[in-house]
């Protein structure tokens, strides 16, 4: 087991150096995955360039599959359920749908650390930490993406389940896409694909763990990490599409 955990009040873990807010989006209601993406890289292109500041982007997409660029063929078990979409960012095949919070972030790591991998475990170390406002346990596992949580029943033995799935991509040091967190989709939905290559363990939500999490419950507490994992954010706009 890895640990993401915060034991460091006070300083941001990966936070800017100049301190400077982070642009907060909410769109409300469900976006395209084509024109989500477009808008995306546009942001984090003018991030690049200097013509616009960071941003978070908090969306829901229609239910689809995204095929990373390590995505097996053979991984996508029924093509025809549901849109499936070319994905730049790492990792493999996911699925995004109504009751999952997206996450885009678009963040520009040379006001930060020209670091990927302590980058992907901050992103790591964020989703945890928000997990833990409804007092459950995110944990990272080598070779496995994402973040899991153990479940444990009277006379089964303990099994582990994705909660939330992270993949990212970088282009001039600037980053697009990032995390999804299960709140409350159709976990049905998943069984059209083997979920980021794995397929000796689930997937669950905040609501299949029994807690009625509502999404503006899961944003408050992404935004309350975010804050200590990454610095200050602020209000912002969601882009044009």
């Amino acid at each position: 087991m890895l640990d993401r955990t915060l034991n460091m009040p006070g300083e941001a873990l990966f936070g800017r150096t100049d301190g400077a807010p982070v642009g907060w989006a909410v769109s409300r209601g469900q976006v395209g995955y084509p024109e989500a993406v477009a808008a995306m890289e546009a942001r984090a292109a003018a991030i690049a360039d200097g013509r616009a500041g960071e941003l978070v982007w908090l969306l829901e997409h229609p239910p689809l599959y995204t095929a990373g660029v390590s995505a097996k063929p053979a991984d996508l078990i029924d093509p025809d359920r549901f849109p499936v979409f070319e994905s730049g960012r790492g990792g493999q095949f996911t699925y995004h749908g109504p009751g999952q919070r997206v996450a885009y972030v678009m963040l520009d790591l040379t006001k930060r650390r020209r670091d990927v991998r302590a980058f992907v475990a901050a992103l790591e170390a964020w989703v945890i930490e928000a997990l833990s406002a409804f007092n459950v346990k995110g944990e990272i596992r080598e070779g496995r993406v994402g973040v899991w949580v153990e479940r444990r029943q009277p006379g089964a033995p303990p099994r582990e389940d994705k909660i939330a799935a992270i993949g990212v991509k970088l282009r001039k040091w600037v980053s697009f896409h990032g995390i999804s967190l299960n709140v409350e989709p159709d976990l049905g939905h998943f069984g059209g694909i083997v979920p980021c290559g794995v397929t000796a363990h689930g997937v669950t939500s905040l609501v299949d763990l029994g807690l009625p999490v509502t999404m503006d419950e899961a944003d408050a507490a992404l935004e309350a990490s975010f804050a200590k994992v990454f610095g200050a954010v602020e209000e912002a706009e969601a882009p044009l599409l």
